[in-house]
């Protein structure tokens, strides 16, 4: 499922709402995610799952069309750990 597809489905869930409201909404709620795991913080959302940023060190890498080594500096990288329900809805 796309931002558009999502979008399109909570406004015809919500027919209350205009899909500008609907859409600034999503926008919103994934900008706050962002934002939080750009300050390396930790993310939930009971029932679905969490989002946390996890650190990759440095490590030796190989170029594969020359095969010469190379250092792969350390990185954050974001991780999504799903939920107890998800993983129950998904595993039916």
């Amino acid at each position: 499922m796309t931002r558009t597809e999502l979008i399109h489905r909570l406004s015809a869930s919500f027919p209350q709402l205009t899909a500008d409201d609907v859409e600034e909404s999503v926008k919103l709620i994934l900008g706050e995610l962002s934002n939080t795991l750009a300050k390396k913080g930790r993310a939930e959302i009971r029932g679905f799952g969490s989002f946390t940023v996890n650190r990759r060190p440095a490590r030796n890498g190989r170029n594969p069309k020359t095969g010469q080594s190379v250092k792969v500096p350390a990185k954050d990288v974001p991780h999504f750990k799903a939920g107890k329900e998800l993983r129950e809805r998904v595993d039916q």
